[in-house]
């Protein structure tokens, strides 16, 4: 989240100006993680934040307009995450298809380990909202890092359209983190998020590399 000037007033969040304040919004949007991820959102509250931050309630009011501007920041710092936590190990994943497929998918990995708590919290959001407006920014940034990265190994994908193949690919590794994540404990499986990452980039590397599939529409 941009703690800097030019957003004042913006989706009822007033920017700090001096390191001072910077400080204490960092421990406020760390505690709105943590608050979240042990009381679940619905018991969300901005006391509750307050009191783990250890400041007044009002300090918290100057910097956000209520609850709603409060999330809407706590997921716009964990989406930065993901987004450049991808970014970092598509950076320095090996060049070829397995090792673009595999970097994406531990970069997702460590985001959502890391979050695991709070993303079914967050990952929702009514369209129109900052909430999900978010989001989509998200997966569009998403999409297009691992086509940068996988777009140069095309011609290792043997699908019959490997342009859709590879989007299906992002598609696909991307809804499964998702929807494991909002999977409620005793239905999800007990894997840790890496040894998950490795199941499904074996799946989509076995789907990239497998002939078949309808040709390019015309």
């Amino acid at each position: 989240m941009d703690s800097g000037s030019g957003h004042e007033g913006r989706d009822g969040f007033l920017p700090p100006r001096q390191e001072r304040s910077r400080e204490v919004l960092r421990r406020v949007l760390a505690s709105a993680e943590h608050v979240l991820g042990e009381r679940g959102l619905a018991d969300f509250t901005m006391a509750a934040v307050a009191a783990d931050a250890g400041v007044s309630v009002g300090a918290i009011y100057r910097r956000f307009e209520g609850r709603e501007p409060l999330l809407a920041a706590v997921k716009d710092l964990l989406l930065t995450r993901l987004e450049e936590g991808v970014a970092g190990r598509l950076r320095d994943a090996r060049p070829d298809l397995a090792g673009v497929v595999d970097a994406f998918v531990r970069g997702y990995a460590e985001s959502f380990a890391a979050g695991r708590r709070v993303f079914p919290d967050l990952l929702g959001g009514a369209p129109g909202t900052a909430l999900a407006e978010r989001g989509d920014e998200a997966l569009r940034t998403t999409r297009a890092l691992f086509r940068a990265a996988a777009d140069p190994h095309v011609g290792e994908v043997v699908r019959a359209d490997p342009e859709t193949a590879l989007t299906l690919a992002w598609q696909t590794i991307t809804s499964a983190f998702i929807h494991r994540a909002t999977m409620p404990d005793g239905i999800r499986d007990d894997l840790p998020w890496d040894v998950y990452a490795v199941h499904l980039r074996d799946m989509t590397l076995a789907y990239l590399t497998s002939p078949g599939g309808p040709p390019p529409a015309a």
